[in-house]
Formats: structure tokens, C-alpha cells, sequence
């Protein structure tokens, strides 16, 4: 089951697939802001994936804890 969910989150995370985790109108990062975020929201939000609002809620929350690449991009980013 664990596989499931990694699996799963590799594909919306790694593509950043909008038609599996969000409407097209949510924005999801570059591939590059994705791929610094990506540890991450493994070791933090692995939780909350596929959902891609939830993990973005979840990696704001715990900013303090984040890699240096992961919170460039969510550095003065109020979105």
C-alpha cells in the first residue's frame, strides 16, 4: 500500500501531473521547484500526498524545517 502512495506521488510530484492531483488552474512550481521541494515532502508532508494543496500547506507549515533549495521557493512567496 505504501508503494501505492510513493508511486503515486512520484507521478504527481516528478510530472507534475495537474490531471491527477489538481485543476489545471493550480499552480504546482517548475520542475526545478519541484524537484528541490521533493525530499521534502517526503521527509515532512509524505502524509499529505497526492494532494497537492495539502502538501504545499503542510511545507509552509514546517518552513524552519525545509532545505535551503526547498525554501527559496517559498521565500517571500505569498501565494
Amino acid at each position: 500500500m505504501i508503494r501505492i502512495v510513493y508511486l503515486a506521488a512520484f507521478l504527481v510530484i516528478a510530472a507534475g501531473s495537474t490531471a491527477l492531483a489538481a485543476p489545471q488552474s493550480e499552480y504546482q512550481g517548475t520542475p526545478a521547484q519541484r524537484a528541490s521541494c521533493r525530499p521534502d515532502v517526503y521527509r515532512l508532508c509524505a502524509g499529505e500526498i497526492p494532494n497537492v494543496r495539502a502538501i504545499t500547506a503542510c511545507l509552509r507549515r514546517n518552513y524552519s524545517h525545509l532545505s535551503a533549495g526547498c525554501a527559496a521557493v517559498f521565500a517571500g512567496n505569498s501565494q
